[in-house]
């Protein structure tokens, strides 16, 4: 061999090697969204339900890389944006929901379909999980496309109609006709159109509570309609405005993401040909851009919980690849301790620089208190807000299961689509 063949030959070799591997296993896919959750917040959640030195589920899933999930036209994801580079792979501008602006998308695959479309072209079941309105993108954008993010009416006519095996969510406001009373409120639908009945036709069980929910038997029913709220199951108000209104951080009977999550899984995974799951928590981004710290604290423990759910169900189902991410940080949220948040007492109402504080209550409420460290101390927090905005953050990709070992060190947004296919359908041909 030559000296030259040899030197190509190593080139080769170390180019290989730096490449990651090709799905190797197809299988399903549960893709899980916190909204806005970075890791700034797991920091704050961990802090608060386990303390500094405990594990969350998010913690103990084995996989993790840096995402980067810049739009065509600006550096800090959006919602709907985001949605729709998941679904399809491919980058558009920040304002699109299941299209590139106004323009029709062919995704990355090479397919004039989202991934959610192309696993049901392909016989596999598709659940959508949601603790938002049914017309909220994280979920969304994988089955419906408009040009305007607030047309909610027609993305939820899309979402019933998408072939969806399982949809669990809110917004029974955007299910019915204005002048109808369903079991959360009244309907705002123009067009005169019932989608619950639609769904009835479609062969839906429809749902409206917990209870209604858990009574099912997942091994006996065929396609499920949860219902569980007028808009979100989640007040996302000001912490201070829910306490003058009396309300919870979350509607008392809707089920819980880990509830949904659960229920979802038994129903999809009877599917011979498998299935894809998405499944998203929106309190985690709706509370952090309401700068209300506790519903914030409580949507992160709600979200870790459905996580734990779904990581189980991969240790139990190894075929199945759970991914984990968010497409930008809400609010920018960062524990704050020491003069700011003194134990015992009441935040402060901005932080040194300026940044909006907030306690338990919101502003001037009381400090949080951390659970134990492992020297069975409690630390009194604040948490500081850059303001309701979304910023680029410190986003993460953790996984588990089939083909998680691919998750790069720095993950784009279009790749976290990239592995999601080749894990459901296999590589792009």
């Amino acid at each position: 061999m030559t000296k030259a063949s040899l030197t190509l030959g190593t080139a080769a070799t170390a180019l290989a090697l730096a490449l990651p591997a090709l799905a190797q296993d197809t299988g399903n896919v549960i893709f899980l969204h916190p909204d806005g959750a970075g890791a700034n917040h797991w920091m704050a959640a961990r802090i608060h339900q386990v303390g500094p030195d405990g594990e969350l589920n998010w913690d103990r899933l084995p996989e993790m890389g840096v995402y980067t999930g810049h739009m065509k036209d600006q550096l800090t994801g959006t919602s709907h944006g985001g949605a729709t580079v998941h679904a399809y792979g491919v980058k558009v501008a920040a304002d699109s929901f299941g299209k590139d602006g106004t323009t029709d998308l062919t995704a990355a695959s090479g397919q004039a379909m989202s991934l959610a479309e192309e696993a049901m072209a392909a016989g596999k079941a598709l659940a959508l999980v949601q603790t938002g309105n049914i017309a909220e993108p994280g979920t969304a954008a994988f089955v419906a496309s408009v040009d305007d993010r607030g047309d909610e009416v027609t993305i939820a006519r899309q979402v019933i109609e998408s072939g969806a095996q399982v949809i669990l969510s809110g917004g029974e406001r955007n299910l019915l006709p204005a002048g109808t009373t369903g079991r959360h409120g009244e309907g705002v639908r123009e067009d005169g159109v019932n989608l619950i009945q639609r769904a009835e036709e479609l062969g839906f069980t429809v749902v409206y509570t917990r209870e209604e929910l858990l009574a099912l038997d997942p091994a006996a029913v065929e396609k499920v309609l949860g219902v569980f709220a007028l808009d979100h199951t989640f007040n996302d108000s000001p912490a201070e405005r829910n306490a003058i209104d009396g309300l919870p951080h979350y509607v008392e009977t809707a089920p819980t993401l880990a509830e949904m999550t659960d229920f979802a899984l038994k129903v999809v995974s009877r599917d011979a040909e498998g299935f894809f799951a998405v499944i998203e928590e929106e309190g985690t981004d709706n509370m952090a851009n309401s700068m209300n710290a506790a519903g914030t604290l409580a949507a992160l423990a709600r979200a870790d919980a459905a996580i734990g759910v779904a990581h189980g169900f991969v240790q139990a189902n190894p075929d199945t690849l759970l991914l984990t991410t968010a497409d930008s940080d809400a609010g920018g949220m960062q524990v704050l301790t020491g003069s700011n948040a003194p134990a015992g007492g009441a935040v402060a109402i901005t932080t040194s620089g300026g940044g909006i504080l907030k306690g338990q209550q919101g502003a001037l409420g009381d400090v949080f208190v951390s659970a134990p460290d492992r020297a069975g101390v409690q630390h009194p927090f604040g948490l500081a807000f850059v303001g309701t905005n979304d910023v680029a953050g410190g986003i993460l990709v953790r996984g588990a299961g089939l083909n998680a070992e691919r998750i790069q060190p720095l993950m784009d947004s279009t790749e976290v689509y990239g592995l999601m296919r080749e894990t459901l359908i296999g590589p792009a041909s």
